[in-house]
Order: structure tokens, then sequence, then C-alpha cells
């Protein structure tokens, strides 16, 4: 029971890599409350968890439902000690393609909203004697991409961000760590519709053969979430199938 006694906030915890990390943390003990747009999505995976799930329908790119996670977290639970910042947008685009719509809404939910849910949870990790923030980056936090610019933009800042908020709290024993998965078999990735030769050209990339599963996230996430990594902070840890090593 890794996470016994800890409350975990998770956005985008009703489907993929958020659900998954969400039932992980629930498994060592914590208490997770989970976000996302889709109710329905939300109040099947907290059936699955049972009564330490609280499901909170909220918008990662909004203020008020931002305020209104955080305030039903610690009305539900009694506190927060773990943030896992997950929910983002992704769309398909270069310089010229990307419309402004596009751009301002990948940095509205990737960017400015984990930015002020971090900023919502710090007074409760610091009530708490310290806490863990962990941020789901990319590959493309530190690598390139054709026809990904917002979202390759977006979550390169999401490792700078990580980097100094891990610096400005550390002293408060608040630990800031960013995951970068490559690509993971998520519904982010399966709005892409891709052929057969697409799908073996992207499992090329990642020299151990095959795509990443939520599991395989959130296996590191719940490794930052609890006390096994007390001594990690501002860290970027790819978990890309090799992806990276090139």
């Amino acid at each position: 029971m890794k996470l016994a006694g800890k409350v975990a906030v998770i956005t985008g915890g009703g489907t993929g890599i958020g659900k998954a990390i969400a039932v992980a943390c629930a498994k060592e003990g914590a208490n997770v409350v989970i976000s996302g747009r889709r109710k329905d999505k939300l109040d099947a995976v907290a059936g699955e968890i049972g009564s330490k799930c609280l499901p909170v329908p909220a918008d990662a790119g909004s203020a008020e439902d931002i305020e209104r996670l955080v305030n039903s977290a610690v009305r539900h639970f009694g506190g927060i000690h773990v943030l896992v910042n997950n929910a983002a947008l992704l769309f398909a685009g270069t310089a010229e393609s990307h419309s402004e719509e596009e751009w301002d809404n990948t940095f509205n939910v990737n960017v400015r909203g984990v930015w002020l849910l971090s900023r919502a949870v710090l007074p409760h990790l610091r009530a708490a004697g310290g806490g863990s923030i962990v941020n789901i980056g990319s590959v493309l936090s530190t690598v390139g991409a054709r026809n990904r610019l917002a979202y390759s933009t977006s979550k390169g800042a999401i490792l700078a961000l990580t980097k100094a908020m891990a610096l400005d709290h550390a002293a408060e024993k608040i630990r800031v760590n960013c995951i970068c998965p490559g690509i993971v078999d998520t519904d982010l990735v399966a709005q892409f519709s891709l052929d057969a030769n697409a799908v073996q050209q992207r499992i090329a990339l990642h020299p151990l053969g095959r795509f990443g599963q939520p599991a395989d996230i959130a296996q590191a996430a719940l490794f930052l979430a609890s006390d096994d990594s007390s001594w990690v902070t501002g860290a970027a840890f790819p978990v890309d199938g090799g992806y990276t090593a090139h």
C-alpha cells in the first residue's frame, strides 16, 4: 500500500492513461479524484474502483472548473497529496496549417490548465507537509515530430514548467516530475485514423517493437507519486519503448 492514506487528483481520468493511473493509485491505497469532460466515462471508472473514487466532471482548461475540482477533493477526502496533470488536447498541424483556435485550445488545456491546477493544489500539498505533482508530458517534450507543432510546443512548455516548479517548491518537500511517454494506445491516438502501413511505421519508431499501454505509464506515475521517489524532483522520465534513444 504505497499510497495508503493519500489523496490523488488525476485529470483526464475517465479513459486511457488517466484511468490506468487512477486504478493503480487506488490499488495502492489512495483515495482518487478523477476529472474529465465526459461524465459517463468518469462514472464508469468510479464504478470500477468503488468508494475510494470521486468523479468530478471538469474541463482542465476552465479556471472555474479547476476551483470546483480542488474544493470537491478537499471537502470529500480531507486534503490532497498527489496531483497528476494528464488531460491534454492533440491537433495535427504545422505553423501554416494550425488555426488560431487549435493553437489557443491546445495551450489553454495543455499548459495554462496545468499551471492553474498546480497553483490551486499547492496550498493543500503544503498543508500536508509535502506531496507530489506528476505532469504527463511526451517524447515531444524533448524531440520534434512532423505535423505536431502546437502539441510539441505545449509539451515542451510542460517540461520547462516541471523543472521550474521543482526548484521553487523543493524546500517545501513538494516534488514535481514529468513523464514523457512515447505513442500509447489511447483514445487520443485513436482519433487519427491510421492505415496498417502507418501503424507499422509508428511502431518502428519504438525499438521495443510495440506501442505503449496505459498501464506502462501508470506504473511510472505510481513510482513518482509514492515515497519510493522521495529523492526525485525536476526529472523527465522517458517511458517510450526506446523512442528517444535513437
